[in-house]
């Protein structure tokens, strides 16, 4: 597959039923064009991983496609809970999904660990708690040199990764900037990484600290503007607030949800975000 490929194409050659699959991003920069287009393609049978799942992962979840979560905190950010994983979870609709709940400090580690080609990850943490009791994959070691108990989780090694950024140059390196979560360990650890971006450019004009993925880090780089919508990209668009919260209202019931489901996004297709978003204005 060419570096640079269009978003149908770039799904159907790398996610197949059944796989282990992130979508990650945090606070902006969330990669809802990408679940979008798996959501279209009916990619079923998912094991999905995510650091904060959030309005994609509900989507997904709702329309059946996932049958495991591993992830930190979940919810709406800002409003509250997702109504379409406690659903499946309480009820199992539209079928039961399995839980694997870390802290944040536990998926980082993990992804690190999956990034480093090492089968665990090693940290302090979860002394006292309790959501080891529920999470078996939860586990301990004892470290040679002092003897200190230390907490363990599997690595995350996903078999495609989808992450949203600002610019991919024309050789396919990609910069991220702004708030950076794992995005860079979740590439990193997955065996294939597509990467949505909001422009092509000549020249990425990194500043030194700046986050850039190589492209012999990347499967494939889709030009999708606005395609973190209704999160937001820093410096090109910002978080559409009334979209979360309308999302409540939403997923609040099943068959509103379907209804939206069918008009917004199997109905559409990822040239449609770019007329969602409402562009940064930039000042001299």
């Amino acid at each position: 597959m060419s570096k640079f490929v269009e978003l149908k194409e770039a799904v159907a050659s790398t996610l197949k039923p059944g796989a282990t699959v992130a979508f990650e991003g945090f606070t902006h920069l969330i990669p809802h064009a990408a679940a979008h287009e798996v959501i279209r393609q009916n990619i079923g049978d998912l094991t999905v991983v995510r650091m904060t799942p959030d309005l994609i992962y509900d989507q997904l979840i709702g329309m059946g496609l996932v049958s495991k979560i591993v992830f930190s905190y979940a919810g709406n950010p800002g409003v509250g809970l997702l109504r379409r994983l406690r659903d499946a979870v309480e009820n199992g609709w539209p079928r039961a999904i399995e839980l694997e709940e870390h802290s944040h400090a536990a998926m980082a580690n993990a992804y690190e660990a999956g990034a480093a080609g090492l089968p665990f990850a090693v940290f302090r943490g979860y002394k006292g708690a309790g959501l080891k009791e529920v999470t078996p994959t939860i586990r301990s070691v004892t470290c040679p040199y002092t003897g200190e108990e230390l907490a363990t989780v599997p690595a995350i090694r996903p078999d495609v990764t989808f992450i949203h950024a600002q610019k991919a140059d024309r050789k396919g390196n990609v910069l991220i900037e702004g708030i950076v979560g794992v995005q860079k360990e979740a590439v990193l650890a997955a065996d294939k990484a597509i990467v949505t971006v909001e422009e092509v450019v000549d020249e990425l004009d990194a500043h030194p600290n700046a986050c850039v993925l190589p492209s012999w880090t990347l499967h494939g780089v889709c030009e999708v503007p606005g395609g973190a919508h209704p999160s937001y990209a820093h410096g090109y668009y910002t978080r559409d607030n009334a979209a979360y919260l309308e999302w409540d209202r939403i997923a609040a019931d099943r068959e509103r949800f379907r209804s939206w489901m069918q008009a917004h996004v199997l109905n559409a297709g990822a040239a449609d975000f770019a007329a969602r978003i409402k562009p940064v204005e930039v000042t001299s």
